[in-house]
């Protein structure tokens, strides 16, 4: 993900091993009818499912919405060439067909990619879907008014980079081609392998042209999925949605659609949502929530329960926390500096304060530990669970630092158990058993994010996180360290500033591979080479806890968005 400071979001929109603990017989309203995830009655359509959220669902709009997978709430409207696979753990973390009958044919430099959609596509109103829309769908994206989405549209597509949208540029993108209404064709700058990936991101929702009212279009967005906007209250607080009597299952094999409507309700408070999916009282019992996680000391009590710890989905996305050094800053040039920093990091203690071992998993390697990425283990810098500060003082001897040194870390106020005070402090104390000093310096979350990703105000020693817009190594490893996304006027993340030619034409190599699982074992193997720099030190992956409603069954969690898919519930 492009922005860390959008991370939250694209998290909640939106993972290694996947537990979703057995349900127990619900206890829900008497005319669902319902049993939990496992009870031994099989989900039916109908019923309302009720969705409480901390964050409204903004610009609901497929232009400017930045989502992976189709999102969660979106992609009950949204339908898009390919999608996520609909499936718990690691088989969920696959790219299947949506709209399109594959996932896209190639050429053989993977420069051109072509799509055929399916036959029997329609709207909510029974006009058909067809290539034209999605062409037009994508380039209205490209419109300033309509800012928001995932970049790579404009960085890949030829001549992306200068166009202005269909409302300033009637003409059209000529990179993408519509030779009749079932077939669509990109025309790229340079080798994607992963072009399958990219085509689940909302920008790919087809949008009729003449239903098409700019700005406003978010209030009543034309469905091409299960279901449609008949509501949509103070920019996506409430939302209401109805089924589309045109979509069918012929066509989707992917959501099941059981709800008969789906209500949205956002802008609530955190430890709220948490009250009321655990008391599963009334409507509340066919609820759940798509943002919100349970705390340390919520969990603590729902531990404690057998009937609520029935009712907690576990999820892995691919996210990882991390220290970031700037090599431009002394003494962080020193590549033994970072090295003796990284064996005096005491990762039980990090991991107890982002809330205990099971909201958080120690990381070593910077990419997260799940097979679609390409993870391949490595630990370059030994320190154990707790540290190893007898290593790190030998080597700040080497680096010239007999007795220590006094660093700042730089980290964010805001209390997210990742780059916040409680990580911050565990690492100070951990460190001053090497010799280490570390004097903190804690920022308002705007400012920390400005200064972190500012050429001239990033600082020498800082927390930083980072998650995937797809599970691959891409989308992870390039933004971070391709020297040529080094971003001089503007946001910057590769903070490191590595931009080493071997890297960036591994990057490459790897991008013109066409097949995954090839790509993920060189993915995995470029991140162990970078690891050797130390330019970051790895320190966990989250784990999403989260309840949901004692009459919700058939509870679907991939290791694509790790968090309860919606599209699969049902309430019945």
């Amino acid at each position: 993900m492009r922005q860390p400071s959008v991370i939250a979001r694209r998290v909640a929109a939106a993972s290694v091993t996947l537990v979703v603990a057995a349900g127990a017989a619900a206890c829900g309203p008497k005319d669902n009818d319902a049993k939990g995830a496992g009870g031994d009655s099989k989900p039916q359509k109908g019923g309302t499912l009720t969705v409480l959220n901390a964050s409204p669902q903004e610009d609901f709009d497929p232009a400017r919405l930045y989502t992976s997978g189709g999102g969660n709430v979106p992609s009950l409207v949204f339908r898009t060439l390919t999608t996520r696979n609909r499936e718990s753990g690691a088989a969920g973390a696959k790219v299947v067909p949506d709209l399109a009958t594959d996932t896209g044919r190639p050429s053989e430099n993977a420069t051109v990619w072509t799509y055929t959609l399916k036959k029997g596509l329609k709207y909510e109103d029974g006009t058909p879907i067809t290539s034209a829309d999605i062409k037009y769908g994508i380039e209205r994206s490209f419109a300033a008014e309509l800012s928001g989405g995932a970049p790579y549209l404009r960085d890949w597509l030829i001549g992306g980079a200068d166009y202005q949208g269909p409302y300033k540029d009637k003409k059209g993108l000529a990179s993408i081609e519509t030779p009749d209404d079932l077939t669509i064709v990109f025309h790229l700058n340079k080798p994607e392998g992963e072009f399958p990936y990219l085509a689940t991101q909302t920008q790919f929702t087809p949008v009729p042209k003449a239903k098409d009212n700019g700005t406003k279009y978010e209030e009543h967005p034309i469905s091409s999925g299960p279901y449609k906007v008949v509501k949509n209250e103070n920019d996506g607080e409430r939302i209401t949605l109805e089924r589309n009597p045109y979509w069918s299952t012929a066509t989707d094999a992917e959501r099941k659609a059981y709800p008969d409507k789906i209500d949205v309700r956002s802008g609530l408070d955190s430890s709220v949502i948490n009250q009321r999916l655990s008391a599963s009282q009334g409507a509340d019992a066919a609820a759940v929530t798509t943002d919100t996680n349970l705390g340390p000391a919520e969990l603590a009590k729902v531990t404690g329960d057998k009937a609520l710890a029935a009712r907690v989905g576990t999820g892995h996305f691919g996210y990882t926390n991390y220290i970031a050094f700037n090599p431009k800053v002394k003494p962080f040039d020193d590549p033994k500096v970072r090295q003796a920093i990284a064996y005096a990091v005491d990762r039980s203690s990090v991991i107890n304060a982002a809330g205990g071992s099971s909201l958080a998993e120690a990381a070593t390697t910077y990419l997260p530990n799940q097979k679609s990425f390409g993870y391949t283990p490595y630990d370059h810098f030994p320190a154990g669970a707790s540290g190893n500060p007898a290593k790190a003082k030998e080597l700040l001897k080497e680096a010239g630092h007999p007795n220590g040194i006094t660093v700042t870390l730089t980290h964010s106020n805001d209390k997210n158990f990742e780059t916040s005070p409680e990580i911050a402090t565990a690492l100070q104390d951990a460190l001053k058993k090497a010799g280490i000093t570390v004097k903190l310096q804690g920022l308002e979350d705007n400012d920390y994010r400005d200064k972190i990703h500012g050429v001239k105000t990033e600082p020498g020693f800082f927390l930083a996180h980072w998650g995937a817009d797809w599970p691959s190594g891409g989308p992870f490893l390039a933004p971070i360290f391709d020297g040529r996304q080094i971003v001089k006027d503007g946001a910057n993340f590769n903070t490191g500033f590595l931009d080493d030619k071997s890297v960036n034409d591994e990057i490459d190599a790897i991008n013109k591979l066409t097949n995954l699982d090839e790509a993920a074992k060189r993915w995995g193997a470029l991140d162990k080479k970078i690891g050797q720099q130390a330019l970051t030190v790895p320190l966990f992956h989250p784990v999403y806890k989260r309840l949901y409603g004692s009459a919700v069954k058939n509870i679907v969690i991939s290791d694509w968005t790790g968090v309860l898919d919606i599209s699969q519930v049902a309430v019945k």
